[in-house]
């Protein structure tokens, strides 16, 4: 029994904003002043797959970056379940079309992965696909696929003749910033990555591929360094665990040469040494960085679980 605003009555209760255990940070303070439970503040990186290079046959856009979610929840005690997305495959000889990234899932949030790059013949003029941000077009002015609301950015859109002599795809969509429209005569950058330094150190997360150009001439760049970068032959791939895409490829005479596969995912959590010791127990084999900045730093390269 509380006393609340002179009257005696039951002690009340708060509905958890999310799934059972976890509650936005307002709401958990609200029941701690209460003194009805305990929780501990965990701050979160949350990165999908990034989507594979476009090119099919010809003319592929980059594959956009995986859906970024950061941020901090308030958890009870209790064993959680980390999924990482991997990343989407490149077009290739005689497969259908370029793969999105894979969704990434955490504290009941799901990143949304990367939109695979469009190709000539993908249909509708070749567009990227939608996903966490989008993936870049091929050409004949076609558009970028479009970004999840909160997670990136839409994809960049094709060119053809007769702005130039050549074909340039669209750079995949980042998490901060659009993919690069292609021109006649360049492929368009993917789009930039956003840095976060929940590690301790800066690192960049999320960015597109970069989208091809006909004739072997300038081919768009992965986007902050991580994106795989456009070519005329096989794409670049995104990095591993970075959730970015992968650029595409442009090459009549060689089939055989593929364009990039997306990044695979990562989970990144955080909560200060002062308040809680480390994780009771984890499965996937995650990194674990004791006392980085006054944080206990655990980094999930592979799906697993971990218990507070």
């Amino acid at each position: 029994m509380r006393r609340r605003g002179g009257r005696i009555g039951p002690r009340q209760s708060i509905t958890p904003l999310v799934n059972s255990g976890f509650w936005d940070l307002t709401t958990a303070q609200q029941e701690r002043g209460a003194n009805n439970w305990g929780f501990l503040a965990i701050e979160y990186l949350v990165v999908a797959g990034g989507g594979g290079g476009g090119g099919r046959p010809y003319h592929g856009g980059g594959g956009g970056g995986g859906g970024l979610l950061s941020g901090s929840v308030a958890s009870t005690s209790g064993t959680y379940s980390i999924v990482v997305g991997a990343g989407g495959a490149g077009y290739a000889s005689g497969s259908a079309t370029a793969h999105n990234g894979n969704n990434t899932t955490a504290f009941s949030l799901t990143a949304v992965g990367g939109g695979g790059g469009g190709g000539t013949n993908d249909g509708n003029d070749g567009p990227g696909y939608a996903g966490g941000s989008g993936g870049g077009a091929s050409v004949r002015n076609a558009t970028g696929g479009t970004a999840t609301a909160g997670q990136g950015n839409n994809g960049g859109s094709g060119k053809l003749s007769p702005e130039g002599p050549n074909y340039g795809a669209g750079g995949g969509g980042g998490a901060g910033g659009v993919g690069g429209a292609g021109t006649g005569t360049t492929g368009g950058a993917g789009g930039a990555g956003l840095s976060s330094s929940i590690t301790g150190s800066a690192q960049f997360y999320a960015a597109g591929g970069g989208g091809s150009v006909y004739a072997n001439t300038t081919s768009g760049a992965g986007g902050s360094g991580i994106g795989g970068a456009g070519a005329y032959g096989s794409g670049g791939n995104g990095t591993a665990n970075t959730g970015s895409g992968g650029g595409g490829r442009d090459n009549r005479g060689s089939e055989n040469k593929g364009s990039g596969n997306g990044g695979s995912g990562v989970v990144i959590v955080r909560w200060a040494t002062t308040t809680y010791g480390a994780a009771t127990s984890t499965t996937g084999s995650p990194t674990y960085n004791s006392g980085a900045g006054g944080f206990h730093v655990y980094t999930f390269n592979a799906s697993g679980s971990i218990t507070f």
